[in-house]
Formats: structure tokens, sequence, C-alpha cells
């Protein structure tokens, strides 16, 4: 049977099976009844198609009475991996996935390129799962090498994805660029209680930021406050202390304890320099510490 001979609205209850299978790995009949709203005899019918059209995409386990993605798992429809990360940060369905229904751990503070979908699927398969992941990672200062890796959430900082987590490694919370991931192999060993979401403290902890327009290189400050909607000449904003430095950087905000920073590119002053004390990834804000 041809996908284009199938109606569009059980296309979209085929499609929704495929994303989660490919995402999460794992759903339940009443996960697609819930979703669309139809009868147990029709979300059968559904899952007895999607069997019939793709026989080596899943497998029902009885005890668990759950659908679970098998190791030789191909997606059924194209998923392209650019429209899905920004859909999923920007937390937007269009009837044929799932974003909708689950939490993504995905964070907008675009991208050099774009990350290999099943590298996101088995990185947020981990995330959705508690699970760790071995992978190979090549980095620019040690090349090549085996990692593993507890991830947590994805991160969009403007410019390319990053996947944050523990690191086993250097035993530390780090931020992994994507496309610089390969080989991702779900474990079955579980994170250990220094290594959950909530002991990264750079992840947790909320920092105050106050923007203004740049007093030497703006000659028209109301145009900037519009730009960003400022209140009273200024726009306020708590940033989790892991994202400081990419939103920082994105914005070209002059980080200098003066002001010093001149250029049409910096219409934006960090009025609090003081308040990111103790954020890790500042070496990339624009003339912070000087």
């Amino acid at each position: 049977m041809n996908l284009k001979d199938i109606p569009f609205a059980q296309r979209q209850r085929l499609a929704y099976i495929d994303f989660v299978l490919l995402f999460k790995g794992h759903l339940t009949r009443q996960d697609l009844i819930n979703r669309f709203e139809v009868g147990l005899s029709a979300g059968t019918r559904d899952f007895n198609l999607y069997k019939e059209l793709a026989p080596n995409n899943i497998n029902y386990d009885t005890r668990l009475k759950q659908y679970f993605q098998t190791p030789g798992f191909k997606p059924l429809f194209a998923h392209d991996a650019k429209k899905t990360l920004a859909k999923l940060a920007a937390d937007i369905s269009d009837g044929f996935d799932a974003i909708g229904d689950l939490s993504f751990p995905v964070e907008a503070p675009s991208q050099l390129n774009v990350p290999d979908i099943f590298v996101v699927a088995r990185i947020i398969q981990a995330i959705l799962n508690g699970r760790a992941v071995k992978v190979i990672y090549t980095s620019l200062s040690s090349g090549s090498a085996a990692r593993e890796i507890v991830p947590h959430s994805i991160i969009d900082n403007g410019l390319r994805w990053h996947v944050r987590g523990f690191d086993r490694k250097t035993q530390t919370f780090r931020d992994f660029v994507l496309t610089r991931l390969s080989s991702v192999t779900l474990l079955d060993k579980a994170p250990q209680p220094n290594e959950e979401p909530s002991e990264d403290h750079q992840w947790q902890r909320q920092m105050p930021i106050k923007l203004v327009p740049h007093p030497h290189n703006v000659k028209h400050p109301t145009a900037i406050e519009l730009d960003y909607g400022m209140q009273n000449g200024a726009l306020e904003l708590n940033v989790r202390a892991a994202l400081a430095g990419y939103l920082l950087r994105r914005w070209n905000v002059d980080c200098t304890e003066n002001a010093s920073l001149r250029g049409g590119e910096y219409q934006l002053w960090l009025q609090n320099q003081q308040s990111l004390y103790g954020a890790e990834n500042l070496a990339i804000a624009p003339g912070y510490g000087k």
C-alpha cells in the first residue's frame, strides 16, 4: 500500500506513531487514542496498518502493553532534522508529529550545520527515558574519542545545536555540539544521583540580566527600546547561568564594565555585570571581565 493512498487523517496518526517511536522509543494505543480522540478499534487498525507498512519498525510487549521501536527501525516518514528541532524548540506541532503531546528538553536562548536526525532521536530518547549514551565525540582539542554522557537538555545557542549533560570522562556537566556526535548508543546503566539534572547547578541557577541601549554606540536609544520591548529604558531577563554567555554573544551585548566596546554591532550594554559572577561560559560574552 502507498502512503499517498491512505486518507489524510489516518496518515497523520501513522506519522504520529512513527515520530514517537523515533524520538521516544515507545508508545501505547491509549497515547494515540488520547492524541486524536479516536475509538479503540480505530487505534488498533492504525497500529496494524503501521505494522503492515513497516513490519521491522515496531514490536508489541504484551506484559507492558506498549509498542517499542525495534533495533532495525527506519522511519516510515521523512522527519526533517532542521524543521523538527525548530518545532521542538518552539513547541509547535503541525499534526504530523508528537510535539504537542511530549515535553521535550529543548531550549532556545541558525546553525552551522543540521544535526543528523538519528543522532537527535537517540539523544532525546535517552533524555526522555533517563538513560546514558555512549558516543563518539570529535572535539577541537583532542579529536575523536568515545565518551559516556548523561544528557538532560538540547540547546539552540543561536549558531548551532548542543546537548547538555553529565560527562563521565571529566565528571562535570558540559555542552556538546550535536553535529560532532556520532555512533550514539543507549546504555542500560541508570544514571547516578550526581548525574541528575538537579545537580547541574549552572543549569538550575537563574541569573538576572539588565540590558540597556548602548550609551555610546546608539544615537537614538528609543529604536533599541522598541526592538527589544524594553520597559523604562531597560530589558530585564532571568536566564540560566549555563546559557548566559550564549545569549550575550548572540545579541552582541557589550559586557565591559564601562561600556567601552565600540562599533555599530554593539547596540546593547549589560548594566549589571556583577550579577554574572560564577557563570562558567562567559568567555564568549563580548568584553566580559574588561
